[in-house]
């Protein structure tokens, strides 16, 4: 039981601290990336207002049959990018949210690089 809270508690400290460094305006919104064992999540967010631009999740993507929960975190990475691309928005700050940067985390990162977004 023990473990279970001091990885909760590690996984919020690495997210403040990667938080309080960055921050999302209109033209510069912040992507914050959710990822659980089945799914990805991601959002485009404006915290000067307080607002989420666009989402995007994998259930949308999961339609695709016999990918990979990498490939189809790229896939999200793009859609992502096109709702940028609908709202005006070429550039990003990507937040981590605490997970560490490889795999699905990159993949999306990857996916939304190849679809025009500038991180």
């Amino acid at each position: 039981m023990y473990k279970v809270n001091l990885r909760k508690t590690n996984i919020e400290r690495r997210k403040l601290r990667v938080r309080k460094k960055i921050s999302g305006t209109g033209k510069i919104p912040r992507i914050s990336v959710f990822r659980t064992n089945k799914h990805i999540y991601a959002q485009l967010i404006d915290d000067v207002k307080g607002h989420t631009i666009a989402s995007v999740s994998v259930e949308v993507e999961k339609k695709v049959k016999g990918k990979t929960k990498t490939e189809i975190a790229f896939e999200a990475g793009k859609a992502l990018a096109a709702k940028a691309t609908e709202h005006k928005i070429k550039e990003a700050v990507f937040d981590r949210n605490g997970f560490r940067f490889h795999g699905r985390v990159k993949a999306l990162a990857d996916g939304a690089r190849e679809g025009g977004l500038k991180l």
